[in-house]
Protein backbone atom coordinates (compact mmCIF):
# COMPACT_ATOMS: atom_id res chain seq x y z
CA UNK A 1 0.00 0.00 0.00
CA UNK A 2 2.87 2.42 0.68
CA UNK A 3 4.67 1.41 -2.31
CA UNK A 4 1.64 2.16 -4.66
CA UNK A 5 0.94 5.74 -2.55
CA UNK A 6 4.76 6.62 -3.17
CA UNK A 7 3.87 6.12 -7.01
CA UNK A 8 1.30 8.10 -7.36
CA UNK A 9 2.92 11.03 -5.66
CA UNK A 10 5.84 10.29 -7.87
CA UNK A 11 3.19 10.70 -10.87
CA UNK A 12 1.98 13.27 -9.83
CA UNK A 13 4.66 15.27 -9.26
CA UNK A 14 5.89 14.75 -12.52
CA UNK A 15 2.83 15.47 -14.46
CA UNK A 16 2.88 18.91 -12.70
CA UNK A 17 6.50 19.52 -13.91
CA UNK A 18 5.80 18.43 -17.40
CA UNK A 19 2.16 20.30 -17.35
CA UNK A 20 4.85 23.68 -16.00
CA UNK A 21 7.05 22.93 -18.67
CA UNK A 22 4.62 22.84 -21.52
CA UNK A 23 2.99 25.93 -20.07
CA UNK A 24 6.11 27.98 -19.70
CA UNK A 25 7.54 26.77 -22.87
CA UNK A 26 3.81 28.12 -24.47
CA UNK A 27 4.73 31.40 -22.62
CA UNK A 28 7.93 31.45 -24.01
CA UNK A 29 7.21 31.34 -27.69
CA UNK A 30 8.52 34.64 -29.73
CA UNK A 31 6.34 36.35 -32.16
CA UNK A 32 6.44 38.84 -34.99
CA UNK A 33 4.92 41.82 -34.10
CA UNK A 34 6.09 43.62 -37.73
CA UNK A 35 8.67 43.59 -40.36
CA UNK A 36 9.97 47.20 -41.20
CA UNK A 37 12.46 47.60 -44.77
CA UNK A 38 14.56 51.09 -43.63
CA UNK A 39 17.59 51.82 -44.46
CA UNK A 40 19.33 52.60 -41.28
CA UNK A 41 23.40 51.58 -42.56
CA UNK A 42 23.41 54.59 -44.87
CA UNK A 43 24.39 52.31 -48.14
CA UNK A 44 21.38 53.51 -49.94
CA UNK A 45 19.75 49.65 -49.61
CA UNK A 46 16.75 49.13 -46.80
CA UNK A 47 18.09 46.76 -44.34
CA UNK A 48 15.08 44.15 -43.32
CA UNK A 49 14.18 45.17 -39.25
CA UNK A 50 11.99 42.67 -37.57
CA UNK A 51 10.91 43.53 -34.69
CA UNK A 52 10.23 40.76 -32.06
CA UNK A 53 8.50 39.63 -28.72
CA UNK A 54 7.50 37.71 -25.65
CA UNK A 55 4.19 38.01 -24.70
CA UNK A 56 4.02 38.25 -20.69
CA UNK A 57 1.41 34.75 -20.98
CA UNK A 58 -0.86 33.27 -23.24
CA UNK A 59 -3.55 35.99 -22.48
CA UNK A 60 -1.77 39.10 -22.04
CA UNK A 61 -1.10 41.76 -24.59
CA UNK A 62 1.81 42.98 -22.86
CA UNK A 63 5.77 42.10 -23.65
CA UNK A 64 7.44 41.02 -20.87
CA UNK A 65 10.83 40.93 -24.00
CA UNK A 66 10.76 43.00 -27.01
CA UNK A 67 13.90 42.98 -29.28
CA UNK A 68 14.75 43.87 -33.09
CA UNK A 69 16.54 41.83 -35.21
CA UNK A 70 18.54 43.80 -38.25
CA UNK A 71 20.02 42.08 -41.78
CA UNK A 72 21.46 42.87 -44.46
CA UNK A 73 23.54 40.76 -47.28
CA UNK A 74 26.35 41.56 -45.11
CA UNK A 75 25.74 41.67 -41.76
CA UNK A 76 22.97 40.94 -38.39
CA UNK A 77 22.38 43.38 -35.49
CA UNK A 78 19.80 42.65 -32.27
CA UNK A 79 18.78 45.25 -30.36
CA UNK A 80 17.35 44.45 -26.84
CA UNK A 81 14.32 46.85 -25.51
CA UNK A 82 11.94 47.30 -22.23
CA UNK A 83 9.10 45.39 -22.35
CA UNK A 84 5.92 47.40 -22.63
CA UNK A 85 2.63 47.58 -24.38
CA UNK A 86 1.72 48.20 -28.66
CA UNK A 87 5.42 48.38 -29.34
CA UNK A 88 7.08 50.15 -32.58
CA UNK A 89 9.67 51.88 -34.32
CA UNK A 90 10.37 54.95 -36.27
CA UNK A 91 13.23 55.85 -38.82
CA UNK A 92 14.56 59.23 -38.93
CA UNK A 93 17.45 60.52 -38.69
CA UNK A 94 17.76 62.47 -34.90
CA UNK A 95 21.70 63.08 -34.60
CA UNK A 96 22.13 64.77 -37.98
CA UNK A 97 24.64 62.22 -39.52
CA UNK A 98 23.03 61.87 -43.00
CA UNK A 99 21.88 58.47 -41.89
CA UNK A 100 18.54 57.28 -40.13
CA UNK A 101 18.45 56.24 -36.34
CA UNK A 102 15.80 53.63 -34.83
CA UNK A 103 13.48 55.27 -32.19
CA UNK A 104 11.60 52.54 -29.87
CA UNK A 105 8.19 53.48 -28.22
CA UNK A 106 6.29 51.13 -26.20
CA UNK A 107 3.32 51.67 -23.36
CA UNK A 108 4.02 50.80 -19.77
CA UNK A 109 0.34 50.42 -18.84
CA UNK A 110 0.88 52.37 -15.58
CA UNK A 111 -1.26 54.79 -14.44
CA UNK A 112 1.43 57.61 -15.06
CA UNK A 113 0.66 57.28 -18.55
CA UNK A 114 4.87 56.71 -19.07
CA UNK A 115 6.64 54.76 -21.84
CA UNK A 116 9.52 53.03 -22.69
CA UNK A 117 11.91 54.72 -25.39
CA UNK A 118 15.04 54.02 -26.81
CA UNK A 119 17.41 55.55 -29.39
CA UNK A 120 19.90 53.02 -31.49
CA UNK A 121 21.97 54.13 -34.27
CA UNK A 122 24.37 52.59 -36.70
CA UNK A 123 27.78 53.64 -37.09
CA UNK A 124 30.35 51.95 -39.56
CA UNK A 125 28.54 48.82 -38.61
CA UNK A 126 28.41 49.16 -34.78
CA UNK A 127 25.25 49.45 -32.99
CA UNK A 128 25.19 52.33 -31.09
CA UNK A 129 22.48 53.59 -28.11
CA UNK A 130 22.03 57.38 -27.87
CA UNK A 131 21.02 58.57 -24.48
CA UNK A 132 17.66 60.59 -24.55
CA UNK A 133 17.34 64.02 -23.20
CA UNK A 134 16.50 65.00 -19.61
CA UNK A 135 15.07 67.81 -18.02
CA UNK A 136 18.61 68.78 -15.84
CA UNK A 137 17.12 71.53 -13.87
CA UNK A 138 13.38 71.32 -13.67
CA UNK A 139 12.54 72.28 -9.93
CA UNK A 140 9.22 73.35 -8.30
CA UNK A 141 8.38 73.88 -4.46
CA UNK A 142 5.25 75.08 -2.55
CA UNK A 143 5.42 79.07 -1.85
CA UNK A 144 3.57 80.79 0.88
CA UNK A 145 -0.41 82.29 0.30
CA UNK A 146 -1.36 78.94 -1.53
CA UNK A 147 1.25 79.26 -4.09
CA UNK A 148 4.03 77.22 -6.56
CA UNK A 149 6.96 78.70 -8.20
CA UNK A 150 8.05 76.10 -11.23
CA UNK A 151 11.87 76.77 -12.61
CA UNK A 152 12.08 75.42 -16.38
CA UNK A 153 16.07 76.34 -16.82
CA UNK A 154 18.97 77.51 -14.73
CA UNK A 155 18.47 80.89 -16.27
CA UNK A 156 14.58 80.85 -16.35
CA UNK A 157 12.53 83.01 -13.91
CA UNK A 158 9.78 81.24 -11.85
CA UNK A 159 6.75 80.72 -12.81
CA UNK A 160 4.15 81.36 -10.07
CA UNK A 161 1.13 79.42 -9.81
CA UNK A 162 -2.12 80.62 -7.88
CA UNK A 163 -3.47 77.38 -5.85
CA UNK A 164 -5.58 79.01 -3.51
CA UNK A 165 -8.45 76.78 -5.37
CA UNK A 166 -6.72 73.41 -3.65
CA UNK A 167 -6.75 74.91 -0.31
CA UNK A 168 -8.94 73.05 1.51
CA UNK A 169 -7.04 69.90 0.11
CA UNK A 170 -3.34 71.01 1.11
CA UNK A 171 -4.68 72.09 4.59
CA UNK A 172 -6.27 68.63 5.11
CA UNK A 173 -2.68 67.05 3.84
CA UNK A 174 -0.67 69.36 6.44
CA UNK A 175 0.55 71.50 3.52
CA UNK A 176 0.00 74.72 4.01
CA UNK A 177 -1.89 76.26 7.15
CA UNK A 178 -4.98 78.07 7.45
CA UNK A 179 -3.40 81.32 7.19
CA UNK A 180 -1.77 80.34 3.91
CA UNK A 181 1.63 79.87 5.70
CA UNK A 182 3.62 76.64 5.16
CA UNK A 183 3.35 74.21 7.62
CA UNK A 184 7.19 73.44 6.68
CA UNK A 185 10.15 74.88 4.26
CA UNK A 186 11.29 73.72 1.22
CA UNK A 187 8.45 71.32 0.66
CA UNK A 188 8.64 70.34 -3.47
CA UNK A 189 6.36 69.36 -5.68
CA UNK A 190 5.93 66.39 -7.52
CA UNK A 191 7.64 66.18 -10.53
CA UNK A 192 7.24 63.07 -13.22
CA UNK A 193 10.12 62.08 -15.97
CA UNK A 194 9.46 62.66 -18.77
CA UNK A 195 6.16 60.56 -20.10
CA UNK A 196 6.36 61.27 -24.09
CA UNK A 197 8.74 62.27 -26.85
CA UNK A 198 7.33 62.57 -29.97
CA UNK A 199 9.70 63.58 -33.38
CA UNK A 200 9.19 66.79 -34.37
CA UNK A 201 10.33 68.07 -37.54
CA UNK A 202 12.51 71.36 -36.75
CA UNK A 203 12.73 72.95 -40.32
CA UNK A 204 13.92 71.39 -43.39
CA UNK A 205 17.31 72.47 -42.88
CA UNK A 206 17.77 71.53 -39.51
CA UNK A 207 15.97 68.38 -39.81
CA UNK A 208 14.06 66.70 -36.88
CA UNK A 209 14.34 66.49 -33.38
CA UNK A 210 12.31 65.67 -30.58
CA UNK A 211 9.29 67.04 -28.42
CA UNK A 212 8.77 65.67 -24.62
CA UNK A 213 6.15 65.90 -22.23
CA UNK A 214 6.85 65.96 -18.62
CA UNK A 215 4.02 66.37 -15.70
CA UNK A 216 4.06 68.13 -12.78
CA UNK A 217 1.89 67.67 -9.78
CA UNK A 218 1.33 68.79 -6.20
CA UNK A 219 0.70 66.67 -3.02
CA UNK A 220 -0.40 63.65 -5.44
CA UNK A 221 0.01 62.58 -9.10
CA UNK A 222 -3.46 63.38 -9.91
CA UNK A 223 -3.03 66.54 -8.96
CA UNK A 224 -1.93 67.69 -12.17
CA UNK A 225 -0.64 71.20 -12.00
CA UNK A 226 0.57 71.16 -15.48
CA UNK A 227 2.61 70.19 -18.21
CA UNK A 228 6.44 71.06 -19.40
CA UNK A 229 6.74 70.84 -23.07
CA UNK A 230 10.68 71.17 -24.25
CA UNK A 231 11.87 70.79 -27.85
CA UNK A 232 15.18 69.33 -28.03
CA UNK A 233 17.74 68.71 -30.53
CA UNK A 234 20.95 66.76 -30.90
CA UNK A 235 24.54 68.21 -31.32
CA UNK A 236 27.73 67.80 -30.87
CA UNK A 237 26.60 64.86 -29.25
CA UNK A 238 24.35 66.57 -26.61
CA UNK A 239 20.74 67.31 -26.42
CA UNK A 240 20.02 71.03 -26.22
CA UNK A 241 17.32 72.95 -25.41
CA UNK A 242 15.29 74.68 -27.82
CA UNK A 243 12.38 76.09 -26.29
CA UNK A 244 10.18 74.96 -23.43
CA UNK A 245 7.05 76.29 -21.93
CA UNK A 246 4.99 75.83 -19.71
CA UNK A 247 1.27 74.28 -20.08
CA UNK A 248 -1.26 74.50 -17.17
CA UNK A 249 -3.95 72.02 -16.50
CA UNK A 250 -6.81 73.03 -17.10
Amino acid sequence: MKGKHTFFILCSVLLLVFVSSSIIAEEAKPSLIKTYRADVTGDNHPETIKLMGTFFSADSTYYREIWAEISNNNNQWKISYNGGYDPYLQFVDLNHDGIKDIFYQSATGGSGGLYNYQLNTIIHTQMEKIPLPKQTYLSGNFQPDFKVNITLTATSKPITIDVKNRAQDYIRLGIYNKDGSLHSQNQSVMIDPIAFFEVFKISDSKGYGLKSYQQISGAYHADQLGTVETIWYFEDGNWIILKTKWVPSK
